[in-house]
Order: structure tokens, then sequence, then C-alpha cells
């Protein structure tokens, strides 16, 4: 469930830099800067994402603005980073057993 998010993927002519313009914008028209070993404590889609590119260990810093993610590579080429954007909001992946309506319900609590 949840709905891919697609991107193209494009270089810089900078080396250790790629950038991946997005099918939504995670930003609105704000800035949102990440390097690793800093906190992320936000819990917006921009945070989760940042969260997840820095924990591949391949990412030294994350810069987002609207649609588009600049990635600052470690060392790597960075080529399986875009299975991590696809499954930003994929909430259930292979393996994983999908509740039943009565168990959703059943957690929302009383109405």
């Amino acid at each position: 469930m949840g709905q891919p998010v697609t991107f193209l993927r494009t270089t810089s002519p900078r080396p250790g830099i790629v950038r991946f313009e997005l099918n939504r914008s995670l930003t609105g028209m704000g800035h949102e800067r990440y390097r690793a070993g800093d906190e992320i404590a936000g819990n917006r889609p921009v945070d989760e994402l940042a969260r997840r590119l820095i924990a591949t260990g391949k990412v030294k810093a994350v810069h987002v603005y609207a649609s588009m993610v600049t990635a600052e590579l470690d060392s790597s080429d960075g080529a399986d980073l875009g299975a991590v954007i696809a499954g930003l909001h994929t909430y259930y992946g292979p393996g994983v057993e999908i509740p039943s309506d009565e168990e959703l319900i059943a957690a929302a609590g009383p109405g």
C-alpha cells in the first residue's frame, strides 16, 4: 500500500553530487539541510527521507528544496538511493502482513 514516489535522477558537474527530481514537493518553498551525524528530530516526509538516505551509509548530506533532492555522496555511486526515495510512502513491503479492516478499526480506538 502507499504510492511510490517517482523521480528523475541527474548528476552534477561536481563529483559526488546526485540530484533527484521527485513527482511531488516535500518542502513547499522551504529549504531543508541535513548532515550525517546530526539528529533529525522532525516527523515530516522530508525528515524521514533524509534519515533513510543518510542511514544507507552512502550519503554525507542531503538538501531538499520543494521536489528537488540533492545528495552529497560519501564515496560510492549511490546507485540504490532511488529505491529509498521510491519507497518513502510505501507502507507495506514484501513479507509484511496487511492488517484487516477490523484490526485497523480496533487499533484506532473508540471514535
